[in-house]
This record gives structure tokens, C-alpha cells and sequence, in this order.
């Protein structure tokens, strides 16, 4: 029930009330004292008794409406809005790598094929090894952004040498001057042969800065391939599809 409508039931009852008090007044027959008095008496307790509706009035001028508390609590609290203001982020572009065109390389002399990532430098080094003084050819590439060097290197061997010691000597020695010589820690190795037969070694180790060198080496016709892939701990996990697919890559030609 609405507050209108509680005013005016209640204004209703005001004038029902003051009708039968102006009657009792109003005499109409004469009657003895004694029955005036008990209508005098009962007066006074019909203006003292609030009636029902008057309570009613009163219960819902002390308590707010259902929606004057949503008002207050809404005063009171404020919006998610005002709590948590929106921020706008802009998001981290990412640099794309650029990913190197794989070629099929083919030795100057025609002794060996591989896939390189781009044409690779080429290049000529004299090393003092167990063998003697050798000349050695390089063939280098290194991608963009990358921590990772794709390698080929051959070197003919000393006819007396090749003649006195046998292929699994020759790379085992091999092996161990690589080692040594960078002062690093042997990870693994076993025997393999080349598509063509050759036989041959792959070891991986790592050095003291934690680059990762994985190695096949191979011999033929008198002659000591060896294909390398030197990488970081973190590019040697991440890449090492890649550089399974490398050494796959690698054939030694066969002289006619």
C-alpha cells in the first residue's frame, strides 16, 4: 500500500471518528445521568487508543521504502567504475626472424653437397695437428639473429699417415684433439657411415662458455670431412630439427 493511499484511508478515519463523537454530544432523548456518564467515560479512551492504521503510518514513516534503501546503499557504495578504472595497454609488437632460404651447396671441387642457410663464406686455414702442418677448407654460414654457425670443413691427409693408420684411429684422434683443444666436456658419440658407405663418428660437446658443437665426421678416399653445427644450450633445443636436417643433408661425392 502506497503512502497516498494510507493518507487517505487514515483521513477517512479521522472523520468516521470525530462523526461519532459529535453523535454522542448530540442528544436526542433525554436520558438519565447515569448513562451520560458512562458515555463521557468512554470518550476519553477512544481519543487515547491509536488506531491500527495510524501504526501502520508511523512504521512507514520510520522505515525507508524498499527502493529509498537501493538509493542509499547506491549513495553509499561506489561503482565498479569508480573502483576499478579501465587501462588501456598497448600491445608488445614482436620482431619477426627472419627465417634463411636452405640451398643445396656444392664443394668448388665437387667433393661434397650439402643444404646451407645462403651461400656460405669460404675460407682457408693452416693448423699445426697430430698429423702435421694441414691445409684445411672452410665453409661457414651463420643466419641472422640466430646463435647458431653451420660449418664444413675438409683437409687432405699425408699419404704416409693415411697408410699406417686405419679410419676408426684416425677419427678417434680426431675427436680427442677436439676436445682438448677447446676444453670441453664429451656429451655423446657413436659410429656412423655416410649415404655412400664411409665410415665415420658423431660426437657433441660442450665447451666452457656452454655452446653446444654437434659433429659428424667422415673419411674418404683419403680425405677428412667434418659438418658442424655450434649453437647456444637454449638455440641447440630450439633448433635441433634444423640441425638434424643439416647433417642429414650432407653426401660425399665419389670420384670417378
Amino acid at each position: 500500500m502506497t503512502l497516498k493511499v494510507l493518507l487517505s484511508f487514515l483521513a477517512v478515519t479521522f472523520v468516521y471518528s470525530g462523526s461519532v463523537i459529535a453523535e454522542a454530544r448530540q442528544p436526542k432523548t433525554p436520558v438519565s445521568s447515569a448513562k451520560r456518564t458512562v458515555v463521557q467515560k468512554k470518550l476519553p479512551v477512544v481519543s487515547k487508543k491509536t488506531t491500527v492504521t495510524q501504526k501502520k503510518l508511523i512504521i512507514v514513516q520510520k522505515k525507508p521504502t524498499f527502493l529509498q534503501k537501493k538509493v542509499i546503499i547506491a549513495q553509499n557504495k561506489p561503482t565498479v567504475f569508480q573502483k576499478k578504472p579501465t587501462i588501456l595497454r598497448k600491445k608488445p609488437t614482436v620482431a619477426k626472424v627472419v627465417q634463411p632460404k636452405w640451398k643445396i651447396f656444392t664443394a668448388p671441387d665437387g667433393g661434397f653437397t650439402v643444404l646451407m642457410p645462403g651461400r656460405p663464406k669460404i675460407g682457408t686455414q693452416t693448423q699445426k695437428t697430430y698429423m702435421g702442418e694441414i691445409n684445411v677448407a672452410v665453409f661457414a654460414a651463420q643466419p641472422p639473429k640466430q646463435e647458431v654457425a653451420y660449418i664444413v670443413t675438409y683437409n687432405d691427409f699425408p699419404y704416409n699417415f693415411a697408410q699406417m693408420n686405419s679410419p676408426q684411429d684416425i677419427l678417434k684422434k680426431t675427436q680427442d684433439s677436439a676436445i682438448n683443444t677447446t676444453k670441453s666436456k664429451l656429451v655423446s658419440e657413436r659410429n656412423i657411415r655416410s649415404s655412400n658407405g664411409h665410415p665415420g663418428k658423431e660426437i657433441e660437446y660442450v665447451d666452457a662458455g656452454g655452446k653446444v658443437t654437434t659433429t659428424r665426421m667422415y673419411i674418404a678416399d683419403g680425405r677428412l670431412y667434418q659438418v658442424m653445427a655450434i649453437t647456444s644450450k637454449k638455440q641447440n633445443q630450439t633448433l635441433a630439427k634444423t640441425i638434424k636436417g643439416y647433417l642429414n643433408s650432407f653426401n660425399i661425392v665419389l670420384k670417378k
